[in-house]
């Protein structure tokens, strides 16, 4: 995090990324397939889970907004990444989701 003069504002806080988004998402499906998937995959099928890349903890929620938002309350500078258990993508357009695997 860094702070910098924003002109009318004031100093704000800004959190600067650290890692490139494909790093996040490559890391993000690293722990999920090896941390996470086989504890959340029976109970929480079409939740969505989002992971923070840099410590590996996690929270499920019905939406990417309540997910994230959970993981955030505990680490508010969470690298977040999320995935719809049971399915190879968060979001499908068209047609019918299809599980994993298919």
């Amino acid at each position: 995090m860094s702070e910098r003069q924003i002109p009318s504002l004031g100093v704000m806080t800004v959190n600067e990324p650290t890692r490139p988004k494909s790093d996040v998402a490559r890391l993000g499906d690293e722990i999920y397939q090896r941390d996470i998937r086989s504890k959340v995959e029976t109970r929480h099928h079409g939740e969505i889970v989002s992971i923070d890349v840099d410590s590996g903890d996690y929270a499920i929620g019905g939406s990417v907004v309540a997910a994230a938002g959970e993981l955030r309350v505990r680490r508010p500078e969470a690298r977040v990444w999320s995935v719809r258990v049971g399915y190879p993508a968060l979001r499908h357009f068209g047609g019918r989701p299809l599980l994993r695997g298919q």
